[in-house]
């Protein structure tokens, strides 16, 4: 019985002896202050889907994910920007001159309604009136280019009104 007890007594202590070892290890690197390294708060980073993530532990800044681009969105049949429609251009080009080094393609997009060649010209037109709204801003044409997928490429796929709205649009790519 007694050489039962020595035995349990010498392999949790082994335990305890690893556990304390690695523990201190760990707390000594996080209170070491880095020389270069950045501070706890530059360590807070946001990922896309909003949710912020901190490693004190890490030595880096590891990138920030951009912010993707908004959509437009166009009335049936029309290429023309409505004021939601330049209200948010206005906020992608002021997206745009923030990342100077990011290309966008604008992706023309229409609803099911129509043939495919007559839908190809409209997304064209949707694409281009948004790179001109663009362009008029600021934004150097060498950054943007435009296609058009017409009705190939829905966000919906039920046939009612609110989602034919959803799918005529200008989708902006960051490359």
């Amino acid at each position: 019985m007694m050489k039962n007890n020595w035995v349990v007594w010498s392999v949790m202590s082994g335990l305890m002896f690893l556990f304390v070892l690695t523990g201190c290890a760990r707390n000594k690197g996080a209170m070491k202050p880095a020389a270069t390294g950045p501070s706890a708060e530059q360590q807070t980073a946001t990922t896309a889907t909003g949710v912020q993530e901190t490693d004190v532990l890490t030595e880096e800044i590891q990138p920030i994910q951009p912010k993707e681009m908004a959509d437009i969105y166009f009335a049936y049949d029309r290429f023309d920007l409505s004021p939601e429609a330049r209200s948010t251009l206005a906020d992608n080009a002021a997206w745009m001159e923030n990342h100077p080094g990011t290309m966008v393609v604008i992706e023309g997009h229409c609803d099911e309604r129509g043939s495919n060649e007559y839908n190809i010209a409209l997304g064209d037109r949707r694409a281009k009136s948004a790179y001109n709204y663009l362009i008029n801003l600021g934004v150097s044409s060498n950054r943007i280019s435009t296609i058009s997928y017409g009705e190939e490429k829905p966000v919906c796929s039920a046939g009612t009104e609110s989602c034919w709205s959803k799918n005529r649009r200008a989708h902006f790519r960051v490359k």
